[in-house]
């Protein structure tokens, strides 16, 4: 299977894993980003748009999801749900037929955000989740869960 990894990243945790993620099944990556305005008003708005389920205004992808066999699609969680940027992403981007598994960043407690995850990707064949909490401040430990996952994944 050819494998693309799909993520958003504010903080650098989502980039880490996916990186890993990337290199562990041999696949492409795909950075997801928001138009933007100044640092400080769009880490506001950005944060406030996922408490509130604003959708967000997405730059474009250079990556045809058609070239790939495997989709992974990384988020980090904000208030208990996936980031504006990947929900509008998954909205845009038909998954029917597609090999999906979807992994989540997030603080110490277990996303609430992979039902609605799962539910922007209704005709993809779903292989699963990876939550990996605090990924930056946890390195080894995180890298390890990373590529057992990665393993599963091909199993």
């Amino acid at each position: 299977m050819k494998g693309l990894v799909v993520f958003y990243s504010k903080t650098g945790n989502a980039r880490w894993v996916a990186q890993i993620i990337a290199t562990q099944v041999g696949g492409d990556i795909c950075e997801v980003f928001e138009n933007r305005r100044s640092r400080i008003l769009d880490l506001l708005k950005t944060e406030l748009n996922s408490v509130r389920g604003k959708e967000a205004k997405l730059k474009s992808t250079r990556r045809s999801l058609a070239d790939y066999d495997l989709i992974i699609v990384g988020t980090p969680v904000w208030a208990n749900r996936p980031t504006p940027a990947i929900i509008k992403y998954l909205q845009k981007n038909n998954l029917t037929g597609k090999n999906v598994a979807v992994f989540f960043t997030q603080g110490n407690k277990k996303p609430q955000a992979i039902e609605e995850t799962k539910a922007l990707m209704p005709k993809s064949n779903y292989l699963g989740e990876l939550a990996v909490v605090n990924p930056l401040a946890n390195k080894d430990e995180s890298e390890k869960q990373i590529i057992e996952w990665c393993k599963k994944l091909y199993g």
